[in-house]
């Protein structure tokens, strides 16, 4: 079975196509024939050995993806989510050979949905592991209908998924953008566009003098965001960030594994874009012999929309 990863860590020119066995089946759980694998910055750090330590599989190859869509091929005892056959997306959290990279995957039934009606297997393989993040900052946060709530990177990913779905949370959103990206954070949905950089939190505060309620921080500027908050405020945080000591604002790592099973979670995605509430951006795909290009336009930076490997 056709899968990219790596037999040592290292850079973009690590990832190769390798050969790794069938995953066994078992109860409460699907076989996935895999059409297409999005592109994360998680799959970068795992490229470079970053979760080695983690990693309870020990022997190569470690072949990424946290993102998959295909179709259902042979589905175990007690699932009744989906069926042989049916058109899925997924979230995989990778162990081992086990990646969103490959062309068979064994998931749980509860980390898959069925893909947007209309949408193709590239556009669904985008949705999951940011979709569900964006979910689990928002449902962190909790912040009720008319808080306000600031993102940044908001252009990005996740920060696009949570602009769109903090304003069907009934939020009012600020979010940051580069002047070449204002129009497409406006398109989002986003009530009132700030410029993006290392003054984003008095850009903010401008705007909204006594501190935002929320904020999401897609852009990863941890202690520099902070002042941006109100006194008790809220901040969902990626890559494990937890303030700085000051207690001022509540400070909420947001790890995506804990929704990687959330099955509800992930069916409202898809209705939502369905609903049009939510939008699937596909920048490029690459064929699997391809992938070290993938991750080198990612490091560029300025991606819009989400790089996908197609197998």
């Amino acid at each position: 079975m056709r899968a990219v990863g790596v037999t040592e860590f290292g850079g973009p020119e690590a990832l190769s196509v390798v050969d790794v066995p069938d995953e066994p089946l078992g109860p409460g759980r699907v076989r996935v024939r895999v059409r297409a694998a999005a592109v994360s910055p998680t799959d970068t750090h795992l490229r470079s050995g970053a979760y080695a330590g983690r990693d309870p599989v020990k022997t190569p190859p470690w072949v990424p993806g946290m993102d998959a869509a295909g179709e259902v091929v042979e589905v175990g005892g007690g699932v009744d989510r989906v069926a042989v056959g049916d058109a899925v997306m997924g979230i995989v959290v990778p162990t081992g050979a086990h990646g969103g990279y490959r062309e068979d995957l064994v998931l749980p039934a509860a980390s898959v949905a069925r893909v947007p009606a209309g949408a193709d297997a590239v556009a669904a393989s985008t949705l999951p592991m940011n979709g569900l993040t964006a979910r689990l900052a928002l449902d962190q946060m909790a912040l009720p209908a008319g808080s306000v709530l600031a993102v940044t990177g908001a252009a990005g990913a996740f920060g696009g998924y949570v602009v769109q779905l903090g304003e069907a949370d009934g939020l009012t959103v600020v979010a940051d953008a580069s002047e070449a990206d204002e129009q497409l954070v406006r398109d989002l949905g986003a009530d009132v566009v700030v410029r993006r950089g290392d003054d984003v939190a008095e850009r903010i505060r401008a705007e909204f003098p006594d501190g935002v309620d929320g904020l999401a921080d897609g852009s990863v500027q941890d202690a520099l965001v902070l002042p941006a908050v109100r006194d008790r405020g809220k901040v969902a945080t990626v890559r494990g960030y937890r303030g700085d000591g000051s207690g001022r604002v509540e400070v909420l790592p947001t790890l995506v594994r804990r929704y990687a099973e959330n099955a509800a979670a992930l069916d409202r995605l898809r209705e939502q874009v369905e609903q049009g509430a939510v939008t699937l951006r596909v920048a490029r795909t690459f064929a699997p012999e391809e992938a070290p290009e993938a991750h080198r336009v990612l490091a560029a930076g300025g991606v819009r929309g989400r790089l996908v490997i197609t197998f």
